[in-house]
């Protein structure tokens, strides 16, 4: 299984988000969108894949949110590798990990957000 990471593809900042990893990153995952896949074959719910990107690692191994993103630049290698690691690495993790909320409760107001972007109320409590 080749790895992949898991968008909202309602979500206009999140699609857009992708179009750069496919314009920008040489060596990316298969992108897709939540709303096309089985999640439950993938070990995921509806709420985990709204709440933040998931990644699903050739091996099976998920992770989420700003693990997600680090996983996806250490497989994508090189420049981005290095970004990968450091955003996974003890210290930064954390910071890696309130940036990551921030965007994702304010992914609405963000370049190519909508009001559609938001989370739902519940999630945006985090």
């Amino acid at each position: 299984m080749e790895p992949l990471l898991i968008y909202d593809g309602d979500c206009a900042f999140c699609s857009s988000s992708v179009r750069f990893i496919e314009r920008r990153v040489k060596r990316h995952p298969r992108l897709e969108p939540w709303q096309r896949l089985d999640l439950d074959a993938l070990g995921l719910t509806v709420e985990q894949c709204q709440a933040a990107v998931q990644w699903v690692g050739a091996d099976g191994l998920t992770a989420s949110g700003h693990e997600a993103v680090g996983r996806l630049l250490v497989h994508a290698g090189g420049a981005w590798g290095l970004v990968g690691r450091t955003i996974l690495a003890p210290g930064v993790r954390s910071v890696a990990k309130v940036t990551y909320s921030w965007v994702a409760r304010n992914r609405h107001r963000l370049p190519g957000g909508t009001p559609e972007c938001s989370l739902p109320s519940a999630d945006r409590q985090n």
